[in-house]
Order: structure tokens, then sequence, then C-alpha cells
């Protein structure tokens, strides 16, 4: 087979502690990713050209820039095929939310093009590869929940209860950069000992990007009314956790019109993972 499609999957930050700053700027966190059944499509197709294509839903990014394409170039010293490929992508996850959308479209495409182009690169060489596009392209990469440290490239699989999330996406875009580099963020949050405990946990940029940006704190008031409130990574998106699909779909239909939304659920392994088990080439 010449084609493979396959989803790449969102992400939520359950909590995200920020514990200092580094002479390199880049700051030391402890996060804990899981993985949702729900994400962008991406569908790979060889073709005899040497070129790498890139269409569908890229929201008029050039191309040189976009995540997908410069993954694609990453691999290109690895290739033992001769073809090229198009990617075609379809857009489900909203950009800039923090859902990790740009991140998994690239992890998606090493994983996909490893295989299509017989890489044979071992997960940790596509982790290390992924790296150097962004620090959550990692945990997409590895496919599993995972305590997150260091920059966010050290990873510890972690298992935890499958819940239901409603997934909120207010009309704002929330700047990673703006954030982490805003001198109001809070930096010496303790490193978290054996024992820690979900509940005992927090996003240490909610307090900042709820001030700097109303329409995130009047989500999370929103969805506060239904179940505990979150906001995941530095936003813009928000998140509740649920019992059952139906009590999630239940409030997903009463959002406010002027947001975007859907419901899913955290799986063990990425569904990323469980189509590449069940491809063929």
């Amino acid at each position: 087979m010449n084609k493979l499609t396959l989803t790449a999957p969102a992400k939520l930050n359950l909590f995200l502690h920020i514990n200092g700053r580094r002479s390199d700027g880049y700051h030391e966190l402890e996060t804990l990713f899981t993985l949702l059944d729900f994400g962008d499509e991406l569908s790979f197709e060889l073709t005899t050209e040497q070129e790498i294509t890139l269409c569908g839903d890229t929201a008029n990014i050039p191309t040189e820039d976009n995540l997908i394409y410069r993954a694609a170039k990453l691999l290109t010293p690895h290739k033992k095929s001769a073809h090229g490929v198009i990617i075609h992508i379809k857009k489900n996850l909203p950009m800039g939310g923090g859902v990790g959308g740009g991140s998994s479209d690239a992890a998606t495409t090493l994983l996909a093009l490893n295989k299509l182009w017989q890489c044979n690169l071992t997960i940790q060489e596509l982790a290390t590869l992924g790296l150097s596009l962004g620090a959550d392209v990692p945990v997409f990469i590895e496919g599993k929940t995972a305590l997150a440290q260091g920059v966010g490239e050290h990873l510890t699989p972690i298992e935890i209860a499958q819940k239901w999330y409603l997934v909120v996406a207010p009309n704002v875009h929330v700047s990673t950069a703006a954030i982490f580099t805003h001198p109001d963020l809070p930096r010496d949050t303790a490193k978290l000992e054996s024992g820690w405990q979900l509940k005992n946990t927090r996003n240490d940029c909610q307090t900042l990007v709820k001030k700097l940006y109303p329409e995130v704190e009047n989500t999370l008031s929103w969805l506060l009314k239904y179940a505990p409130s979150k906001m995941t990574g530095t936003g813009a998106c928000c998140f509740a956790e649920f019992e059952n699909r139906e009590a999630a779909l239940r409030v997903l239909e009463k959002l406010p019109s002027s947001w975007q939304g859907f419901v899913a659920r955290n799986t063990s392994v990425s569904v990323c993972h469980q189509q590449l088990n069940t491809w063929q080439m």
C-alpha cells in the first residue's frame, strides 16, 4: 500500500508545573500529558516524484514554515525509498489552543513517513528528531500518557483512569511565547515527590492567562457550572472531566455559539499508534 491515513491526536495537560528557568531561556517543568481519541486527520500518499507536497487545511502557513513539511524534510536523509509524498491535512483541532495540534501533526508525519519511506528509525530516534521541532513532539511519538519533565523531553509513562473530556476553545489565541516570557509567570513550583496525587496539582500558567485573556476566564467559569474546569498548556483551550460520554455531550449542546468544542476520551495508547499497528505496507 502506498497510502496511509492517520489521526494526529489532541493532548491535554492535566497539570503543568513550572519549576524554574534555565540559563538558555527554556523552562524546567513537570506536566502530565494524556492523549485523546480525537484529532486532525493526515493522509500520506507516495508519488514517483521526489517532492514533498502539502495540501488541505494549511491555514495559509508558508509551506517551509509548516511543522508537517519540516518534519518530512527532517526524515529525508534517512529515506530508503525513492518516493516523494503528498500529504493532505484535515484540521479538526483549534490552532493555538494548547491541545498540541501542530506538534501532533509533526509527530504523526514522522511516524507515517518512517514507515512509508522505510527509514526504520526507532521510536527514540524519532523522538530525538521531533524534539528539534517542539518540546511537545516526543510525547506524541511515544504515544502514551506520560509525566514529562525537563523541557518536556523526559517522559515517564503513567497509567491513569479513562475519562471523557469536554474540550472548549474560546474565540481567542494565546501566545505561548508571550506567556513563558511574562515576568508575572510563576517559576518556583517545587518538583514532585514520590506519591504525588493529581488532586494536589495545578496549571501554573492559568492565573496569568486568565488575567491577560478574560475570555479564558469566562470559559473556565462557564465549565465550572458543570464540572471542575482546567486550562490545558498555555491555553486557550479549557476542559472538564466527565464519567461518561452522554454527560459530556449534554454540556456540549449548551455551549455558547461563539466557542468551539468537542468531546473525547483519553487512551492508554494513542489512536495514531493503534492505526499504525494494524497497517501493512
